[in-house]
């Protein structure tokens, strides 16, 4: 665990000991305040949306826009970033019914199916 790991698990422990996905999705909801009409359309644009913005955080490390002094910060916002898309996401999950736990515990399971037929690789849903 490095440094920063360290920190962030301290700091979430303080918070939010134990924080669950439920728990998350629940705490989340008090936070959308979308119209009604918006439901699943808002939190899918914001979730594409966030998702923008972790993948131009990447790229500018990638073609070295950081210095390794900064990469530290830069982690910290991709990080920042990443919790908007779990917002999203869960937002997203609450509108159209099914909790977070389902949906991960249902991609773990679609994941070791893949991964039984080697089939990791690739693309498409039905692989």
């Amino acid at each position: 665990m490095t440094w920063l790991e360290y920190e962030m698990y301290k700091w979430q422990e303080e918070r939010y000991p134990n924080m669950q996905l439920n728990e998350y999705q629940d705490k989340a909801r008090t936070y959308a305040i979308y119209p009604e009409e918006y439901r699943i359309t808002y939190p899918a644009l914001g979730l594409v949306g966030e998702a923008g913005e972790i993948a131009n955080k990447v790229k500018k490390i990638m073609r070295g826009d950081v210095k390794p002094e900064a990469m530290e910060q830069k982690k910290l916002e991709v990080a920042s970033e990443i919790g908007d898309v779990l917002w999203y996401c869960a937002a997203l999950a609450q509108d159209i019914g099914i909790s977070l736990s389902v949906i991960a515990t249902q991609n773990l399971d679609k994941l070791e199916n893949r991964k039984q037929r080697d089939a990791i690789h690739g693309d498409g849903d039905n692989r």
